[in-house]
């Protein structure tokens, strides 16, 4: 669990109930590895005490997702994760989002070239491993990696992602599959 060894305070986080519906964002305040807590700066009305959750916590160079529920401390409510419990890669989760997002910078050879300017795109799901995103016209190929600056709940991530699927929808929009890349991150 190599994700556990990372600090997420000051990440945007997703959160959804354990059958994937989106209740709401917010930030992690802090973040106890010893014991799996984590703290958001906003938590969601409906998540009472002991109500399951899951949480797509946006780290770069990749987000991670975590089981947990809902645990009171005083008077905060934290997220207390299932010991064991982070999500694998494969046949990750995807969650529904409605969020714009800017491509800022093409990568080739490891290397981030600026685009003139940045192409404004819908996320449509995003998930541990990848997102999915709609432009409104054909504007990258399989293949293409980017750099995606995502803003959420007042903090910026920039995602490194590569294209490996495309659909164009009607002549009037493109939708892209893409995957997050590990180790990435050196390029921003």
């Amino acid at each position: 669990m190599a994700a556990m060894s990372g600090d997420f305070s000051g990440c945007s986080v997703l959160i959804y109930d354990e059958a994937g519906n989106h209740l709401g964002d917010s930030v992690v305040t802090s973040y106890d590895k010893a014991s799996l807590r984590i703290e958001v700066q906003m938590m969601p009305y409906s998540l009472d005490a002991g109500a399951g959750c899951r949480l797509l916590i946006l780290s770069a160079p990749i987000p991670y997702e975590f089981l947990g529920r809902v645990a009171r401390e005083g008077a905060k409510k934290v997220i207390a994760m299932y010991k064991g419990k982070e999500k694998e890669s494969r046949g990750s989760m995807r969650y529904k989002v409605n969020y714009p997002a800017l491509i800022e910078n093409l990568i080739c050879d490891n290397r981030a070239y600026p685009l003139h300017t940045p192409l404004k795109v819908t996320l449509l799901n995003i998930s541990k491993s990848g997102v999915r995103f709609r432009t409104p016209h054909y504007s990258m190929t399989v293949g293409d990696k980017f750099q995606m600056r995502i803003r959420i709940s007042d903090t910026e991530k920039l995602l490194i992602a590569d294209v490996i699927n495309h659909v164009d929808k009607e002549s009037i929009s493109s939708e892209y599959g893409c995957r997050f890349l590990v180790g990435s991150e050196k390029v921003v």
